[in-house]
């Protein structure tokens, strides 16, 4: 674990208004999901569904996705393949020089913020507005997103009103009503003035070409149809085989992330405005992104990091997460999720620990609507960290420990001395010695040592059985 890394989560531990804001909109949304997911008899068999589907599209994902592109152009619209984030700016800056464009409006997209779309635009003196109301607050912090569905869980209304305070002038207001109709108002000019909308994908369906968006505030709605250009980013395993798959996805994934039946607005897209319809873009662009997806496809075991469909169940299940929030994590994705992806899309030493911010409990594989394995993918990484330090030569200290308690526990006279020898140290050596002592200092660091029996078991039998 770097020390970046720990003093991260050293500084979101400290900050206990933080930490109750996270615990307390994790619960509710904890709460939510068991109640809505309990309404389901067929959970379950859902689960198992969902999982064979992106199972199923992944394993075949070059076909679904030459589907998808064969479809999205047969209604008007244009597909663009990018390799990284460098490569889906230059489409939406060309599209922009092309269009006369200076001002985009952004609905919600965690692929957009893994690839900083926003700075790389403003580079170029183009200005990207986030419209959902928590990315809108959490750009005015020049912040990323501290949740994967609700970006600024972690502020309060307190915090929001001080925040419209110093950057949109208007008087300080904790009332969370006149905090939304302050940033509607705000919102609505952007609307009306921005000639590119960008939204992300929850879905896109290969044998309709068309991308499927689910939200609750309706922003989507006015980014994809008031602007004349509409691009949608999304990643490559976003794809679905039919549109029927969809009925399956859409039953799991508002009760997993918010607790609800059915998100209030569902979006089917396909292609630019039509004769005789009175709105809608005049273009329509799907940036298809691959941004390291590929690399996770080479290994069979853990590619099934791809099925996520970002619900961020396992973040409000996470003993973890709830603890340290999502700004203690290096990338855009936090708590299981993010601990399994961020490895592998950046490479395990880009913060060794992470693998290991993880208890094991197995909660995150339980409420997975997808069912990901994450736990067995985390020990999978964790390998991977220890066979990389190994061919660096570190670890020597913790392998020789280990293997001395292998050579003490296999000959029982050996083990016995050495129990007795360590009883007896113990008796005489004062705990906070003993925490600041060897190989064991950074594990008692967080652990209380417990002290060892005055007698071992063998001897409290031998006593026993001798009466």
């Amino acid at each position: 674990m770097s020390f970046v890394f720990e003093k991260d989560i050293a500084s979101a531990l400290a900050d206990t208004a933080q930490g109750a804001a996270t615990w307390r909109a994790t619960a509710r949304f904890k709460t939510g999901r068991v109640a809505a997911t309990g309404q389901l008899p067929d959970y379950q068999e859902l689960r198992a569904q969902a999982n064979a589907l992106k199972r199923h599209a992944i394993n075949h994902l070059d076909w679904y996705l030459q589907e998808f592109e064969k479809n999205v152009q047969a209604r008007g619209g244009v597909v663009h393949w990018c390799q990284d984030g460098a490569e889906a700016a230059d489409v939406v800056l060309q599209i922009a020089k092309r269009r006369d464009a200076h001002l985009i409006v952004k609905s919600k997209s965690m692929t957009t913020e893994e690839i900083h779309l926003n700075e790389r635009l403003g580079h170029h003196g183009l200005e990207s507005v986030e419209t959902d109301l928590g990315e809108y607050i959490i750009q005015l912090l020049d912040q990323r997103p501290f949740h994967i569905i609700a970006p600024a869980l972690n502020l309060t209304r307190y915090d929001v009103a001080k925040v419209f305070e110093e950057k949109l002038g208007v008087p300080y207001d904790a009332e969370i009503p006149r905090q939304t109709q302050t940033a509607r108002a705000v919102l609505r000019e952007k609307f009306l003035e921005a000639g590119i909308g960008i939204s992300g994908a929850n879905f896109l369906v290969a044998d309709s070409g068309a991308i499927v968006l689910v939200e609750n505030e309706g922003n989507a709605r006015l980014t994809t149809t008031a602007p004349r250009v509409h691009i949608a980013v999304a990643g490559i395993e976003k794809v679905i085989p039919r549109a029927q798959d969809l009925a399956v996805f859409l039953k799991l994934l508002a009760r997993s992330a918010t607790g609800q039946p059915l998100s209030v607005y569902t979006s089917f897209l396909s292609g630019p405005k039509r004769g005789g319809e009175v709105d809608g873009p005049e273009e329509f662009h799907v940036i298809l992104l691959d941004g390291g997806r590929t690399k996770l496809l080479a290994d069979k075991d853990k590619r099934q990091s791809l099925y996520c469909i970002r619900c961020g169940a396992c973040l409000n299940t996470c003993p973890v997460y709830r603890r340290i929030g999502g700004h203690s994590y290096p990338w855009v994705y936090s708590g299981p999720i993010g601990a399994i992806l961020t490895p592998q899309f950046h490479g395990t030493e880009m913060e060794p620990g992470l693998p290991f911010a993880s208890s094991l409990c197995g909660a995150c594989g339980e409420v997975c609507p997808v069912k990901i394995d994450i736990p067995h993918v985390l020990l999978k990484l964790r390998q991977e960290v220890k066979a990389a330090e190994e061919a660096q030569g570190a670890g020597q200290a913790e392998r020789a420990a280990f293997r001395a308690y292998a050579f003490a526990a296999t000959r029982p006279k050996i083990w016995r001395l050495a129990a007795k020898a360590a009883r007896a140290a113990q008796r005489r050596t004062p705990k906070s010695v003993m925490a600041a002592a060897g190989p064991a200092k950074a594990w008692a660091s967080e652990r209380e040592i417990p002290l060892m029996p005055a007698k071992s078991f063998r001897e409290l039998w031998r006593e026993r059985t001798s009466k």
